[in-house]
């Protein structure tokens, strides 16, 4: 049982991080396919698509077709139900669902104002009365739930849908350097850090821009996550390893670490490798072994 899951731009499409996070974050298996949001073929990508008409949009292993988010969320934990993604504490769950309607269909002052953008982070942002509005709000909601779970890590103890629709929520705070409170920040530094956030926003790195998307009238900043270990693109091998870590293919694209050469079988897998080689486990596995 696979799904198909079709995305936008990963820089930028916070939709689309969601849907991915929904299926990477608990296992299930699916296969992604990037349509072109800031490539001007969406409109042609999103045909055979019909009716939906934004990104991103599951196709179900028996081949029916969800283009929302929140369809989305209930389509998988139905079919999913010993996967976790919502709370099992009826409680809690009722709450989660609240939470995250109120992500889907608010917010509007954060969703204007601060575009999602995983590349870098901006100094200087001003915060307008209603984006203070928004935040507030905001802290209002993670205060209930964190009051529910005990003051837990993620909202509801367990990492949920929950987290995942606030995951590019974190990101505009982080990116923008958004006014919230300690605990706040702290949850959203939890986002930061996880794993499939990271991978996800190294993925999206392997691919430049000229314009720039959403550009700021801002000084750019580093991005505030976790600092990456310090990679460059190599001219050629010999690799410490003969076959890329993520297929198993021969390698033929290298980069260097410490004047440790690595190979991989594609520029895309030296690429989001290169952008952050600690998201990466299957990596990790090899950069960690004793030099032979």
């Amino acid at each position: 049982m696979t799904y198909e899951l079709y995305i936008g731009d990963r820089t930028f499409s916070s939709w689309s991080l969601r849907g991915w996070l929904m299926l990477k974050s608990f296992g299930i298996p699916f296969k992604s396919h990037l349509l072109g949001l800031y490539s001007g073929t969406l409109e042609t990508d999103l045909a055979p698509f019909a009716p939906a008409r934004q990104v991103p949009i599951l196709k179900t292993p028996e081949e029916h077709m969800v283009f929302d988010t929140l369809a989305m969320a209930e389509t998988l934990a139905e079919a999913h139900p010993m996967a976790g993604l919502w709370p099992e504490d009826p409680a809690q769950r009722g709450a989660a669902r609240s939470l995250v309607a109120q992500m889907h269909s608010g917010f509007s002052a954060l969703r204007e104002h601060c575009p999602m953008n995983l590349q870098n982070a901006w100094e200087g942002f001003e915060v307008s009365d209603n984006l203070h509005a928004d935040l507030a709000y905001l802290e209002t909601l993670w205060r209930y739930a964190f009051k529910m779970s005990g003051d837990q890590d993620w909202l509801f103890g367990a990492y949920s849908l929950a987290d995942m629709f606030f995951a590019p929520v974190a990101a505009r705070i982080a990116c923008y350097k958004l006014p919230v409170s300690q605990r706040a920040q702290n949850y959203v530094d939890k986002h930061l850090a996880h794993q499939d956030f990271r991978q996800w926003r190294a993925m999206g790195l392997t691919k430049h821009y000229d314009p720039f998307p959403y550009d700021m009238a801002c000084t750019p900043a580093p991005w505030p996550g976790p600092r990456a270990i310090e990679a460059s693109i190599a001219p050629g091998g010999p690799s410490e390893n003969a076959t890329c870590p993520y297929s198993g293919d021969p390698v033929t694209d290298f980069l260097s670490i410490d004047d440790r050469i690595f190979g991989f079988c594609n520029p895309f897998c030296r690429d989001k490798t290169l952008a952050d080689p600690a998201a990466w486990p299957a990596f990790m596995a090899i950069y960690s072994a004793a030099k032979p």
